[in-house]
Order: C-alpha cells, then structure tokens, then sequence
C-alpha cells in the first residue's frame, strides 16, 4: 500500500506558511502567495497584550475570506496558558481546515482536544473529523518520547518538530554545528518526528529555517528533508516558499523514472518476477510503492494548480 501522499485537507501541503494574527497587510500579502497552508498565528508572532484582540481579526479574516485551494490553519496558543482554552472554542466556532498545536507533551494532552473539536463540530453540524490537527511535537523533551503515540490519534494528520524552543528546554548553546548541521540531539528529534510521523499515518513536515536570507542553506536542507522521507516545511518568510515547494515536488525527471519502473513490473510480473535488475539497480515491492507515491503527489499537485 502506498503512504497517502495529501493528508491535508485541501490537498499537498508541500509548504505551511506562518502569518502572524491581526496583520492585516501580511495577511493579504499571504493570500497570493502560493503557499499550499497559511498557518494564522496566535502564539509565537503575538505579543501578550495583543492575544484578544489578533484571535478576533484571525475569526474575522476566516469568516470573511475565500481562502480558495489554499488550506487554513490556525496556530492556537497552549491550553495551559491563559488564552488556549479560549482561543480553542473560538476558532472552532468557525470551523478552520485545522488548527496547529504547539507544546503538546502526551497523548492525553491531543485527546482532550480532540474531545474538545468533536463537540464543537457535531454542534456546528460539521462533519465529524472535518477539523484537522497538526503537532509541533517536539517543544518539550518529554514529547519526544510520546510521538509515537501522539500520532495515533486519528484527527492527527500532521506532525513537525521545533529546535527553538527544544533548545531553550534543553538549555542548549547551539542547534547546528560549525558546518550548519543539526547537533545530535537535533538530528535526532527530526528523525523521530519523522518517523512516528509515517507509522501514525501522519503527514512528516519538516521545521523552520529561521535563517532566512540564507537561500542555499534552505535549499541544502530541503533536499536532505525530502530525501530523508519529509513531505513538506514550514515557512516563516515568503522568499522561502518556492524553495520549498520545489523541494517536495517530484521532477520530470523522477516522473519519467517512475512511469519506467511501473511498466518494468508490469512486464516482469507478467513472467512470475517481482524483483529485477532496472538500469543496473536490484528493485523489488518497496521501489514500486515509492514509484506510485512519486506518480500520485504529481497528479496532485497537477489537479491543484490546473
């Protein structure tokens, strides 16, 4: 079976780009670009002070605006704060395509706002399941360790990690090395995201690049994210989005190779074979489920921007 390569809700979620709540001016802007998920923000981009007033203008832009094949999505702040729980019943009240949550530790912490959507919905007369829930699962250490269950929560469609914040848990000096890799421990969180990601039937996303004038390392990165398995990344600039989306793209060439792999099973399936030397390289089932998943993100892509 091949993973499903569009678990957003308005198709490929190749880039998810951040708008901070309550600008009007970047808002709009972020309405042409062609980023395939807005992520309206409530926590990060919003100063304290300012929390009450952005959720309204973030309830006003979604009543208001035809967000068109692009996806909605609604960065809330954590229910332990003093504006999650109600930034949570607000937003639902009108019904984005899902909402983001940072600083999620267990599972339990997912379902109680699982529970909390659900009731909303059915009194909403939305579909059950129509609210998606995207993780920032790796805020706090201990939400490492409870990915994996995390994911299982069947409203969860997206998981992606944070360094920013893990860092300043961790109480660490650096995130990256001398050559602009990612520590260890961060190496590590981004595999594990990506992992339970895949084994919950999740979309992997991968995190921001937060330097961002820095065009060749973004580049350099989304090729490693897209090569390690990630489908898509958050942005936090619009120079960025391009990079991005050419990053989780299949190219001509990748097409072209999977058609050519497809119809070589075809013909070696048809004498009894199902693993056979293709252009020099042994390939059985696995590389055939990645052809069809390859074929499968570029009809999507192909169907959003006909």
């Amino acid at each position: 079976m091949t993973r499903t390569p569009t678990p957003g809700r308005k198709g490929l979620r190749r880039s998810l780009h951040f708008v901070p709540g309550g600008n009007d001016r970047m808002f709009e802007k972020a309405l042409a670009l062609d980023a395939d998920s807005l992520i309206l923000d409530l926590e990060d981009s919003v100063t304290p002070e300012n929390k009450e007033t952005a959720r309204e203008h973030v309830i006003a832009w979604i009543k208001e605006t035809d967000f068109g094949a692009q996806e909605c999505l609604v960065r809330i702040n954590p229910q332990d704060t003093p504006w999650g729980a109600d930034d949570l019943r607000a937003i639902m009240e009108v019904l984005p395509d899902g909402l983001v949550l940072p600083k999620v530790a267990t599972r339990q912490d997912v379902d109680d706002i699982d529970g909390v959507v659900a009731e909303i919905e059915q009194q909403q007369g939305a579909e059950a399941g129509a609210v998606s829930l995207v993780l920032i699962g790796t805020e706090v250490p201990e939400a490492v360790f409870n990915l994996p269950s995390m994911a299982k929560n069947s409203r969860v469609d997206g998981i992606t990690w944070g360094a920013e914040d893990l860092s300043g848990a961790l109480g660490a000096k650096a995130k990256r090395d001398a050559q602009g890799n990612y520590l260890e421990v961060f190496s590590f969180v981004r595999s594990t995201c990506l992992l339970a990601a895949v084994a919950g039937g999740a979309q992997p996303i991968d995190a921001v690049y937060v330097d961002i004038k820095n065009q060749k390392g973004l580049t350099q990165e989304c090729k490693t994210g897209a090569d390690m398995g990630y489908t898509g990344k958050i942005t936090i600039h619009p120079s960025q989005i391009d990079i991005v989306n050419s990053a989780f793209t299949p190219t001509e060439h990748e097409i072209s190779e999977a058609n050519e792999l497809i119809a070589a099973f075809e013909e070696n399936q048809k004498i009894g074979k199902m693993a056979f030397s293709f252009k020099g390289q042994m390939v059985d089932v696995p590389h055939l489920r990645r052809a069809k998943e390859i074929l499968a993100i570029a009809a999507h892509i192909a169907g959003q921007t006909s």
